[in-house]
């Protein structure tokens, strides 16, 4: 082959390396740009009717309008979150699927499980933290306290029992941490999420918990339930006469439950940001931040980059509370 055939043959290779290279770069840009052209689906890992399923679904809605494609809500539940959670990880990084997630399954998990089918922080993108919620401190009205106080007194000296919804959830981070504080033990009960726990606690068949305000006011109010105290650092306008935890004689018990919209890792960035845009308008509104509101969730939509900034400082201080607390699942 001479010299000029030669060349002839780079220069053609070259060239076609370079369309090679060029459609690649531009392809993940057009695809963005067409996003979203089908239904996006949105795992959330615990039982539906509650707090989190609730939110889903009404953001869903507020999705669904703005993205011009349906929002399909699916609920996996089990093992403190972990099922779903594992589902949404393994997904294609392609933005038709998504995670609405508690915080604590993120950033407690790691500490409380010995093994987990997934990593929080390589796994996954944050999109937003979308809201928070407190933990309210109630009893069946058969349990003989009407105070924190009175009840960490009454565990001491009697078996008591209280529900959680998985290891992990607020409800068992807070139970844990109150015990911590306060020195006293009890049998947990762990169910499949908030909903089925609550007809439960309501009927007498367990006795105690920490369960999300937005799911325990209504059976305060109704009488079903006594609400003791309440994780936030102010007490909750939807229950004013429920005091705080800090309140109740434990001021160093603040916590509060993220909800957090995440994609799973290397979804591009361009999704990523029609996402945030997204969200950050639909919690804007003010049907959905009344909505929210009146069930004592509190409207956040921040973006993701304070997103992983909060949930990096939360996974440092449930790592120290739940070894504190002798948390960890076996």
């Amino acid at each position: 082959m001479n010299a000029g055939l030669c060349r002839a043959v780079r220069r053609a290779a070259w060239a076609s390396a370079l369309a090679v290279w060029l459609v690649a770069g531009w392809a993940m840009p057009a695809s963005a740009q067409s996003y979203p052209d089908r239904p996006i689906k949105l795992i959330v890992p615990f039982a539906a009717g509650g707090p989190l399923d609730i939110v889903g679904r009404t953001l869903g809605d507020k999705l669904a309008a703005a993205l011009k494609q349906p929002i399909i809500i699916e609920n996996r539940v089990g093992a403190g979150g972990n099922i779903g959670t594992e589902l949404a990880a393994k997904s294609q990084p392609d933005g038709y699927t998504l995670l609405l997630v508690l915080s604590g399954t993120l950033v407690a998990n790691p500490a409380v499980f010995s093994k987990l089918p997934f990593d929080p922080k390589a796994d996954f993108e944050p999109i937003s933290l979308l809201t928070t919620t407190s933990q309210m401190l109630v009893v069946h009205p058969s349990v003989p306290v009407n105070t924190a106080a009175e009840f960490v007194a009454h565990a001491k000296k009697n078996p008591i029992t209280y529900a959680h919804a998985g290891p992990g959830s607020g409800g068992h981070l807070a139970m844990g941490y109150l015990q911590l504080q306060a020195g006293f033990s009890g049998t947990p009960v762990p169910y499949r999420g908030n909903a089925p726990l609550m007809n439960d606690l309501a009927a007498g068949q367990v006795q105690s918990g920490f369960i999300a305000s937005a799911g325990a006011i209504p059976h305060v109010r109704a009488g079903r339930l006594k609400g003791l105290a309440i994780s936030s650092e102010k007490r909750s306008p939807q229950a004013p006469n429920v005091p705080t935890v800090a309140e109740a004689g434990f001021p160093q018990m603040k916590l509060n439950t993220w909800f957090v919209l995440m994609a799973p890792a290397k979804t591009p960035p361009a999704i990523l940001t029609v996402l945030e845009r997204a969200v950050q308008n639909a919690v804007k509104q003010p049907d959905l931040r009344e909505k929210w509101l009146s069930m004592d969730i509190t409207p956040f939509g921040t973006d993701g980059v304070e997103a992983k900034r909060l949930l990096a400082a939360d996974t440092v201080l449930w790592a120290d509370i739940v070894k504190r607390a002798n948390m960890q699942q076996r």
